[in-house]
């Protein structure tokens, strides 16, 4: 019978050692420091059967929860989001929300009015616009709204725009945050002409219950996309009333259609695994037929595939969730 030697028994020890410490702390690295300083453009093609085939191509990007101040999210890191966004040649670009930073562990604030006037650089042919989310209410959401509005960027709460120019005519609606401002979304979808288009955008998806078939596309943030995704149990923490069924994606209920980005920066701590940073870059048709579909549920695009087309996902039933600020 064959014996194992010292020698091997202690590479054997090593090994397991070296297992037992080494890879903690290399997932510790990446969704500590690695991954929250990580910056993605994440493509997605939206099918959406409300949205004019003669307005089909519309390219939107969508930059929420930047909390600019918090680990890894400083000026720098604002201005290489500035210059990816702007490079990727959106037709309009939409900010969902939580620009500052307001209790974060380890942040470094930024003055208000750098982050409005680094923000200001961003560059698109039908406009800017902006909603607030619940931290610049806690912060100063009038303060925030004077300092984007002096920058160039059109703060839209509870009220909409006709966006027109280029081919596309249609209504931009800003929703106030469901948690800050209480928005009466009825009321603001009441005064909406019928003959265009709507496009909503806010900073909260837990109003999307409340928004009618009358808007063909409702863009929020706010959830971080949880920040961590767990392989097998999904994200532990999401700050929605609904738990993970509006963490992120496309989602489709009774033919209304929200999208959810995973947003650009952190809060309350620093970490991100799985769910990297991103602008979202979305291409609007009424319908797609061209490209394969890929799961929404990456965020990374498809090898090969420069667009993520994809029919939605579902989470039609709610979770209970263990919630944080967001």
């Amino acid at each position: 019978m064959a014996t194992v030697s010292g020698h091997t028994r202690f590479v054997r020890r090593k090994a397991v050692l070296t297992a037992s410490f080494g890879v903690p702390l290399l997932l510790a690295l990446w969704a500590f420091v690695l991954e929250p300083a990580s910056l993605e453009v994440n493509r997605y093609e939206l099918t959406l059967p409300r949205w004019p085939s003669e307005q089909d191509g519309l390219l939107v990007a969508l930059l929420s929860d930047l909390h600019v101040g918090s680990p890894f999210n400083g000026v720098d890191k604002l201005e290489a989001i500035v210059a990816r966004a702007t490079a990727s040649r959106p037709h309009i670009v939409l900010l969902a929300g939580d620009y500052v930073i307001t209790g974060v562990r380890g942040g470094d604030p930024v003055p208000l009015e750098t982050i409005a006037s680094t923000l200001a650089k961003l560059q698109a042919p039908l406009g800017v616009f902006a909603v607030l989310g619940n931290h610049d209410h806690w912060y100063d959401g009038p303060r925030v709204r004077t300092a984007f509005e002096s920058a160039g960027i059109r703060v839209l709460e509870n009220e909409s725009v006709r966006v027109e120019g280029g081919g596309f005519d249609f209504r931009l609606i800003g929703i106030g945050d469901l948690w800050e401002v209480k928005p009466d979304v009825g009321a603001i979808l009441e005064s909406l002409p019928e003959d265009l288009a709507a496009i909503a955008f806010t900073h909260n998806p837990d109003v999307f219950p409340l928004v009618t078939d009358r808007v063909a596309l409702t863009l929020a943030g706010h959830t971080h996309g949880g920040q961590v995704d767990l392989p097998f149990f999904g994200a532990p923490v999401v700050p929605s009333r609904f738990g993970e069924r509006y963490v992120r994606g496309h989602v489709v209920e009774n033919g209304r259609h929200l999208f959810v980005t995973s947003g650009l920066g952190t809060s309350i701590l620093a970490v991100r695994f799985r769910v990297p940073p991103e602008i979202a870059l979305l291409r609007i048709g009424s319908a797609v037929s061209s490209l394969p579909p890929v799961d929404l549920a990456s965020s990374r695009p498809r090898q090969g595939s420069w667009w993520k087309s994809s029919p939605a996902r579902r989470r039609l039933r709610p979770k209970p969730a263990r919630s944080s600020p967001g």
